[in-house]
């Protein structure tokens, strides 16, 4: 316990003070501000050059993971799944609150405007729940059900965790908010319950899909990475999450992707230090499932956020350099790419949680 508490102190005093290290820029004076609602800013113009390179990397990381897929082995030894469970009955009540909760949020009905700002919140509890109950149908259990107040513990941590990323936000300016003309204090409150679904439903979403018979039977026995003697490769790693949030500081433009990069190479580099595992513990022995199953939990997330976000009255938009065009929903396209490091940085975070109130039990 000592040394995760020591990891997290070590980790919030870095990804809070390392971007203030730019801060001596004549421009950056006014950045901090409460709270911290993102205006428009000026961006670089759309560049082929840069976007060409970014879908390069898109194509070679959807290679990766289709290579990966044909070249594990099946696990054989897996029992086949179980037949068909039936969804439980909150799992159709909470989908009933879902497709409610989209229409209204949809649509314009004059009865419904002092409601109208705050469709998000019963949109993606009910999207928790729904997980929820697939993962209940899948296996008979579920988070909610079967780590209850590891799961509950995950909706304030969600709230700190996504602050933070507001926080990055003032200094590389990627989105904004509309829709949000509240008072600080209204807002700070709305945006708190909002924020407090991230890693739950992120969370349930991987577990969906680590339930799968499909996903359970692929993705091992591949090449194995970041052993935990190799400490070199973990200060390196370390090292560049650290310059990473100085640089995007310095040059927001050209680093804007560090706000989902960084914060994971430091958080998981400090892990392995302290001889703790990570996120890519599994990889050690050739099991991809689940730094896999977390970017594509995330991916999923983000598909809906971006979908439900696009008619929503209160909303965000995207003001990203270079890349800017192309969009689906309010996206651009490539800016999908980010929800791959986020999902691994949500699950990163969760299962620390998970694993210290293990420990704190026993």
């Amino acid at each position: 316990m000592f040394r995760k508490t020591s990891i997290l102190a070590a980790f919030t005093i870095l990804v809070l003070g390392l971007p203030l290290l730019g801060m001596y820029l004549p421009d950056r004076s006014a950045l901090l501000t409460f709270p911290p609602l993102t205006r428009p800013a000026a961006h670089e113009p759309f560049s082929w050059p840069v976007f060409t390179i970014y879908i390069f990397v898109a194509i070679g990381t959807f290679s990766i993971i289709g290579m990966l897929s044909r070249k594990s082995r099946p696990v054989c030894s897996l029992a086949p799944p179980p037949g068909k469970r039936r969804l439980p009955w909150w799992g159709w009540l909470a989908s009933g609150i879902l497709l409610a909760s989209w229409f209204l949020a949809w649509t314009r009905m004059p009865w419904f405007v002092f409601f109208q700002r705050h469709t998000y919140i019963p949109l993606w509890f009910s999207y928790i729940l729904v997980a929820n109950a697939l993962c209940f149908r899948q296996s008979g259990n579920c988070p909610l059900l079967n780590k209850p107040g590891f799961f509950l513990t995950l909706f304030p941590v969600s709230s700190v965790f996504w602050w933070y990323f507001e926080y990055l936000n003032q200094f590389v300016h990627s989105w904004y908010y509309t829709g949000v003309d509240y008072g600080p204090i209204r807002y700070s409150m709305h945006a708190t319950l909002s924020f407090c679904t991230v890693l739950p439903a992120v969370y349930t979403t991987r577990t969906v899909i680590a339930n799968t018979w499909w996903f359970k039977q692929r993705f091992h026995g591949l090449p194995k990475i970041w052993k935990s003697e190799s400490l070199l490769l973990s200060w390196s790693v370390f090292l560049a999450g650290c310059s990473g949030l100085v640089g995007l500081v310095v040059w927001p433009d050209q680093l804007f992707s560090m706000v989902w990069i960084a914060p994971l190479l430091i958080f998981t580099s400090l892990q392995r230090m302290a001889g703790l595992t990570s996120i890519f513990s599994a990889m050690a022995d050739g099991d991809w499932r689940p730094a896999l199953s977390s970017a594509m939990a995330a991916l999923i997330c983000g598909f809906f956020w971006e979908m439900w976000n696009y008619y929503s009255l209160a909303k965000w938009m995207y003001s990203i350099p270079y890349v800017d065009r192309f969009r689906i929903f309010e996206m651009p396209v490539l800016g999908y790419l980010g929800y791959f490091p986020f999902g691994l940085e949500c699950i990163a975070i969760a299962e620390f949680f998970a694993v210290s109130q293990a420990h704190g039990k026993k």
